[in-house]
């Protein structure tokens, strides 16, 4: 949140509209719930304004002259990654609600909408901030994420760890899957008792049994001592089976049955070991084929299958990119001394994150950033760096006239930010006579005074 908006009681909105009558209705409803407001006609002017005076939230018009409200969350998501923009139109359809919203802008509403409809979208997009810093539970303290369905997903997730239900966790590959069951585990009441995770299709299917169930010593070849397996380590707490649909077959009757009882005979044992665990599992496979397959139990799907989680993939959760790689540079760089640390991403950098599709997924940002880490010699980290770390050979040219606007608009507002807003002192260092200059200004509705003291 800006400074500005720390001073007021909820935060700083830019309002981009071309209605004055809806623009002002607009501002006075969020002025009256204690947000400061700065009131634009365009989206050219939304971008002179935010040069000037930034913002923590922008609610724009999708249909105006000019630039769009599309086009104007385009240019933003490039620019200031973590700016979260609402969009409202009289013309929505469903496809474009959709659409937008996978692009990442965080709401879009219908006009007429009423007041607390309004309110409610600005507070949860200025509440969406990250984590870390934030007065969060502790549970929730390794989950990184701006994005809607994720928050809406912790939400669930904290109503599910107060029971005892046993839930499947859902995504793709990377996704962060045991992430989120440690966070479940640590919002439940099993909190302070051991959290044991496995991952099943990385045990041999024929040690798979020994590693769950433990063995006693002699059971097998090479069996010299008595074992404890995994579910007796995991007893009061939780059991975290990644990949449970990579479990044989055979093994699946076995699990089921040890579920359902609550013991298990260990391998070579001859009397059940009564356990109370917790189960939480994960897969990336559709079980539903597994099952109609032959390949999976269909009991023991619905005893794991309690409550279902699923993860989005990071393409559907955009606005976590730059977040997220924050936080991976920051974490990659505790200890080291301050004059040594890289000052996060360029720009282009970030665009180039943002524009790749992640199928492997937050944990493919994590190695990406760690090369790019590695390989920077000082920072910020640059785009070129990104690419070698993604393979991505793909350049992004912007249309002449826009690149050209973009950086005027950019230089003007750097030579009034170094002169405290002095049109003359900047205008001679631009090589310009004030009446020119004053037209710059004005072409890209930058405001003298945002940059006063």
């Amino acid at each position: 949140m800006t400074q500005r908006g720390q001073d007021a009681a909820g935060g700083r909105v830019l309002l981009v509209d071309d209605d004055p009558g809806l623009r002002r209705l607009i501002s006075l409803r969020l002025q009256a719930a204690g947000y400061e407001v700065d009131a634009v006609e365009s989206a050219e002017a939304a971008l002179g304004q935010l040069a000037g005076q930034p913002s923590d939230v922008v609610i724009t018009d999708l249909r105006m002259s000019g630039m769009d409200g599309m086009a104007l969350f385009r240019q933003l998501r490039e620019q200031i990654p973590s700016l979260p923009v609402i969009v409202i139109t009289a013309y929505a359809t469903v496809p474009d609600a959709v659409r937008a919203t996978r692009d990442g802008v965080f709401d879009f509403l219908t006009k007429p909408f009423d007041s607390a409809e309004l309110l409610k979208v600005v507070a949860q997009a200025l509440d969406r901030q990250p984590s870390e810093g934030r007065d969060t539970p502790p549970w929730r303290a390794g989950i990184i994420t701006r994005n809607r369905a994720m928050l809406s997903l912790l939400d669930d997730l904290e109503l599910v760890a107060r029971s005892e239900a046993s839930v499947l966790i859902l995504g793709e590959s990377g996704s962060g899957k045991e992430v989120m069951a440690q966070a479940l585990h640590a919002a439940s009441d099993r909190a302070d008792q051991p959290f044991v995770a496995l991952n099943c299709a990385a045990v041999p299917a024929d040690l798979l049994e020994a590693e769950l169930f433990g063995h006693l010593k002699g059971a097998s070849t090479g069996a010299d001592r008595d074992r404890q397996g995994l579910l007796v380590q995991a007893d009061q707490g939780t059991l975290f089976l990644d990949e449970i649909g990579d479990m044989p077959l055979a093994f699946q009757a076995k699990l089921l049955r040890a579920l359902q009882e609550r013991k298990f005979r260990p391998v070579g044992a001859s009397a059940e070991v009564d356990v109370n665990v917790r189960l939480v599992s994960a897969t990336h496979k559709q079980l539903d084929k597994a099952m109609a397959a032959g390949e999976f139990r269909e009991d023991l799907y619905y005893r794991i299958n309690v409550v279902s989680l699923e993860l989005p993939p990071l393409r559907e959760r955009r606005e976590d990119i730059p977040v997220l790689a924050d936080h991976f540079l920051a974490r990659l760089q505790e200890g080291r001394p301050t004059d040594q640390r890289i000052a996060g991403f360029s720009p282009d950098a970030i665009k180039a994150l943002l524009e790749f599709d992640w199928p492997g997924n937050v944990r493919q940002l994590a190695n990406v950033v760690e090369q790019a880490c590695v390989l920077c010699r000082k920072g910020p980290v640059p785009a070129d760096l990104v690419r070698r770390a993604l393979r991505d050979e793909r350049t992004q040219i912007l249309p002449l006239s826009e690149a050209r606007a973009a950086f005027e608009r950019d230089y003007l507002a750097s030579l009034l930010s170094m002169t405290s807003g002095n049109v003359s002192e900047s205008a001679r260092l631009a090589g310009r006579n004030r009446t020119e200059f004053y037209r710059l200004l004005k072409r890209h509705h930058l405001s003298v005074d945002q940059f006063k003291p």
